[in-house]
C-alpha cells in the first residue's frame, strides 16, 4: 500500500524498515538485495510507480551507504477482472544483509525480562496513512503514503546500532507497518 501510494516514498520506507530490522539485531546494514514485483511496463502507470520506487531505492541505497548488490525484476504480474486488466500493487521487496562486528552486540527483537522499560525512538506522527487498520477495519484501501524522513532514519540507524554496541537494551524492535502496538 505504501509503494501505491508514493512509489518513491514507500521504497524508501521498505529500504528503511530493513536497515532497522537489521540495527535492532545489533548488526550494521551493509547491502541490499531486490525483489520487485510490478505491473506491465507497458502500462504507463505501472511503468511510472516502477520507475519512481527505484528512485526511492536509490536514494534509501546512498542514504545508508547499502549497494544493491543483485536482485531481480518481475514485469506482467496482473489480472484481469471483467476484461479490465488489473496490475497488482507496486511490491518491492527488499533482503538486507548486515554485519555483526562482536557477539556481544547481538540482541533479540522478543522482550527480555519482565519489567524491563519500553523507550520508542523518535517523534510519534499519529499517522494512519496505508495503514492496515485503515484498511482491514474502516476498508479504506487509498489513502497518502505515511510520514517518512530519511534523515531522521539514517541517524536512527546510528542510535540503534549505539545502543546495541553499549549493551543498554536487553532487546530492540522496529516499529512499522502495524504501528506501535503491534511492535
Amino acid at each position: 500500500r505504501y509503494v501505491k501510494a508514493d512509489p518513491e516514498i514507500g521504497a524508501m520506507i521498505a529500504v528503511a524498515e530493513a536497515a532497522r530490522n537489521v540495527a535492532c539485531s545489533g548488526a550494521k546494514p551493509l547491502a541490499i538485495t531486490n525483489c520487485l514485483n510490478f505491473g506491465s511496463p507497458l502500462n504507463p502507470h505501472a511503468y511510472w510507480q516502477f520507475v519512481n520506487a527505484v528512485k526511492g531505492m536509490g536514494k534509501a541505497c546512498t542514504a545508508f551507504k547499502t549497494p544493491v548488490t543483485g536482485g531481480n525484476v518481475s514485469f506482467y504480474n496482473q489480472t484481469t477482472i471483467n476484461n479490465v486488466t488489473v496490475p497488482v500493487n507496486p511490491t518491492p521487496t527488499i533482503g538486507m544483509l548486515g554485519i555483526l562486528e562482536d557477539k556481544s552486540y547481538q540482541r533479540t527483537l522478543a522482550f527480555q525480562r519482565k519489567g524491563d522499560m519500553i523507550f520508542m525512538l523518535g517523534k510519534c506522527c499519529d499517522d494512519l496513512a496505508s495503514s492496515e487498520y485503515l484498511y482491514s477495519y474502516h476498508g479504506i484501501k487509498e489513502s497518502p503514503a505515511p510520514h517518512f524522513n530519511l534523515d531522521f532514519e539514517v541517524r536512527l540507524i546510528d542510535a540503534l546500532l549505539k545502543l546495541a554496541h553499549s549493551n543498554l537494551v536487553n532487546s530492540m524492535h522496529d516499529v512499522s507497518e502495524g504501528g506501535l502496538y503491534v511492535a
